[in-house]
């Protein structure tokens, strides 16, 4: 049985709607209702797939008519099987247009005209009157509606026949308690059907042996007789009996030795498998990619260079003192093209122009938003500014441009990161007080690369001089501490300049899976502040930016811990979704750390981009990620080896946006 039907038009407006029971009167007038979640959830914010959408014991089905932009909208009990709900829908779309199709063509057409401003709301024509305009559908569609359900019980009427015609040992049940069986002749009966079954079996196997001509037999043991089991049927079931030996421990505990040879999770590396390892570590550090030493011996990654090869020809000729091609200017300064002659700009010279330069930032990965944002700022700048030639206008929207994008890429706050770590280990303390080390927590959405870009930061920060305690806070995600275990393992061989054996300079503190994250780091942090650790890496599980007990839980860990810096780790393809992200996960962590009673929230002091070697000049998530938070990027990743990460410039940035 049905609870709710209605038909309306994409704009809001319902044309035509029935409730069948008092209880689902709600399901078109609360905001919170199936039929209002559908609408929102399905249509407008297009997070519902299929055309079958469950809410509060309720399933509702829809299908449209794009041509008049109709919605038609069933709700019915989920628990109820109502198998002709689709051709129900079916059959009143195809009825209802074919009745009503001239009202709904003109109802359609001045809902269009009113929202194109080709009339007014006062010129519009009176409230239209639905019950007058679709009188006797009500009728029609209780018809439609019995046909279905009539059909729906003949159907069922149909299979329970089919079923009851099937011969069935049963008699009615007889008033005469002495016809009713007493457990123990029951006991009597199981028993009698046990040894006729037992001994159906034995004559079973019996002829199976005849048929096999004379094959082995094996006696078998059955009761006070013996009986015979072809040879091969033994070998399987001895096959299927034998299984892994148990372990048999003896009343004292076993010895160091025998608990060394059970311990699987470590190594057990002989001299001759030594080189081998070397040179399979060696593999993971690209000489051609390791940093440069300061005059102070620091270690420092390379920066991000953008170079491609339109630059190199222009260099050449350039070089050559050929004259440059009126190409190579490319579509970018195209668009500046007709801007030419001594005037002022103004906004309707500029709207095209901009326009251009907004497609041109967005095929450079720059989010939509932001990409708006940025175009304003260049066009309030241009606005009123005389220009003179053509090649005067192309410089000064480039220059304007370029300014834009250089005041947003430039960091507010320091992006040295050693001088951070420096800086708090030198403080002077109290004497009866431990020197706390610098603690950095990654966090971001599930996929991005946390964990390889951290021990990326970890063989940096080993470069360096510095000890690392890596804690294992990702405690959810199947193999998450194991990929960490060989991180450290790695890094620990590899040791400082490449050379091998930094053992004792890298250390992993795991509690293992289902624990609390926030306990761990705090463990963690507390361990290394006990053994003269210098900086704690805290790897967190990815989650994602909507998820509010996940987010919550993150935002416990900020504030218990309370670490020097929190890092996002983002990947350079994200696109759109950048600004989603990050404004999610820095207001999330602001509110809900601030929330638990720690002090002031905290939010997102740095981005870390990885993968940004598959983007090429497409580097616009930098940009997004930039204006959203106003944060620096610390590092971009650009490889699989350890070696592999590298500073952005923003200048590199600049060029690589503005080439064409």
């Amino acid at each position: 049985m049905l609870d709710h039907c209605s038909i309306s038009h994409k704009g809001g407006v319902v044309l035509w709607s029935r409730s069948f029971t008092p209880e689902a009167s709600h399901l078109a007038s609360s905001p919170s209702s199936p039929v209002n979640s559908l609408i929102r959830e399905a249509l407008i914010e297009g997070r519902a797939a299929g055309e079958k959408y469950e809410k509060d014991g309720y399933a509702v089905k829809w299908t449209f008519f794009n041509d008049l932009e109709l919605i038609f909208v069933v709700a019915y009990q989920r628990i109820l099987q109502l198998t002709y709900v689709d051709d129900l829908l079916a059959a009143l779309k195809a009825l209802f247009i074919k009745l009503f199709e001239p009202f709904l063509t003109t109802f359609v057409a001045s809902l269009h005209a009113i929202k194109n401003g080709r009339i007014t709301a006062r010129d519009a024509p009176k409230p239209w009157n639905f019950a007058k305009a679709f009188d006797g559908w009500d009728g029609i569609f209780d018809k439609i509606l019995k046909g279905f359900e009539d059909k729906a019980a003949q159907e069922r009427k149909s299979r329970f026949r089919t079923v009851s015609a099937a011969p069935l040992d049963y008699s009615p049940p007889s008033d005469d308690l002495s016809t009713i069986p007493s457990e123990s002749s029951i006991a009597v009966q199981d028993e009698q059907e046990i040894s006729r079954n037992f001994q159906a079996l034995k004559n079973k196997l019996r002829g199976r042996g005849g048929r096999r001509g004379g094959r082995g037999m094996m006696r078998v043991e059955s009761g006070s007789g013996r009986d015979s089991m072809p040879a091969s049927d033994s070998e399987s079931v001895s096959k299927k009996a034998k299984g892994k030996a148990q372990r048999k421990w003896g009343e004292t505990a076993p010895s160091e030795t025998e608990m060394a040879s059970l311990d699987f999770s470590i190594d057990k590396l002989d001299s001759s498998k030594n080189d081998h390892l070397s040179h399979d570590l060696q593999s993971l550090v690209d000489k051609t990619s390791l940093g440069t030493r300061t005059r102070d011996g620091l270690y420092e990654v390379k920066d991000w260079d953008f170079d491609t090869k339109q630059d190199a020809i222009t260099r050449a000729l350039q070089n050559d003192g050929a004259k440059q091609p009126s190409g190579s200017l490319g579509a970018l300064s195209s668009m500046f093209a007709r801007l030419t002659g001594s005037k002022a700009l103004t906004e309707q010279d500029l709207k095209p122009v901009l326009e251009g330069m907004k497609q041109h930032l967005m095929k450079k990965n720059v989010a939509m938003e932001i990409a708006d944002k940025v175009c304003e700022g260049v066009g309030e700048s241009l606005v009123g500014k005389k220009v003179g030639g053509f090649q005067t206008t192309s410089n000064a929207v480039r220059t304007a441009l370029s300014s834009s994008l250089t005041r947003i890429l430039t960091p507010k706050t320091s992006t040295d990161l050693l001088l951070s770590i420096r800086t708090k280990l030198s403080s002077p303390l109290p004497s009866a007080q431990q020197r706390i080390p610098y603690s950095i927590t990654f966090v971001g959405v599930n996929g991005v690369g946390k964990s390889t870009n951290l021990s990326k930061v970890c063989f940096w920060l080993i470069q360096n001089g510095l000890r690392v305690l890596i804690a294992a806070c990702d405690t959810f995600r199947s193999g998450a501490v194991e990929q960490l275990r060989v991180h450290v393992r790695n890094l620990s061989m590899l040791g400082v300049n490449g050379a091998t054996n930094s053992k004792g300079r890298v250390e992993l503190y795991e509690k293992g899976y289902g624990k609390d994250a926030a306990g761990i780091a705090k463990e963690a942090i507390t361990y290394a502040k006990d053994n003269d650790f210098d900086v704690v890496l805290i790897d967190t599980a990815g989650r994602m930016q909507d998820n509010e007990p996940l987010m919550r839980a993150l935002a416990k860990l900020v504030a218990i811990n309370n670490p020097d810096k929190i890092i996002f780790v983002g990947e350079a393809l994200v696109g759109n979704e950048a600004v989603d992200q990050l404004t999610k996960f820095d207001r999330a962590l602001r509110d809900f750390s601030s929330a638990s009673g720690a002090g002031k929230g905290r939010g997102i002091d740095g981005m870390l981009v990885t993968k940004w070697d598959t983007v090429d000049d497409k580097v616009g998530a930098a940009l997004s990620m930039t204006y959203v938070t106003g944060q620096p990027i610390i590092f971009v990743g650009c490889g699989q080896t350890y070696t592999d990460l590298r500073q952005l410039r923003v200048a590199n940035v600049v060029q690589a946006i503005l080439s064409d």
